[in-house]
């Protein structure tokens, strides 16, 4: 039987619940930094924001590549699951870059690998938040 409240184990550790880690996990994913807001890590939480923000805005701004679904080769679909690792602001490429893609150009190049930096980033701070909430403990003083 799965225990869906917080228990104490015999050592005396707090084990939190496996909804919480998942909750954390698919809401990190789409708002970068939400899965530590809601395990309560402020200061984590801001910095993932703007970290992951500010890599895919800026690459989006340089006009890089943002890949789709219907990959041609395995190139494009890591390239695909890099950029669907950025959460929302995959969803709003469109709105943020209506220009499209300029890949012929440096910037738009550099705006590609910027994207799925973003994007691979954001998935280790989901993979972070999950593990966090997983075995979860009192956050620590800086």
């Amino acid at each position: 039987m799965v225990q869906t409240e917080t228990q104490t184990n015999a050592a005396g550790a707090e084990r939190a619940n496996p909804v919480l880690a998942v909750a954390a996990a698919a809401l990190g994913w789409f708002v970068p930094g939400f899965g530590h807001l809601l395990l309560r890590r402020w200061l984590k939480a801001v910095v993932y924001f703007f970290a992951v923000a500010s890599l895919a805005i800026v690459g989006l701004i340089m006009r890089g590549n943002v890949f789709h679904s219907n990959g041609a080769d395995a190139f494009e679909i890591l390239g695909f699951l890099a950029d669907l690792g950025n959460g929302i602001f995959y969803f709003l490429a469109d709105k943020i870059s209506p220009a499209g893609a300029d890949v012929a150009h440096a910037a738009g190049d550099y705006g590609t690998r910027l994207i799925a930096s973003a994007g691979v980033l954001n998935l280790l701070c989901v993979l972070e938040a999950f593990e966090t909430a997983l075995h979860r403990r009192e956050p620590e003083k800086p």
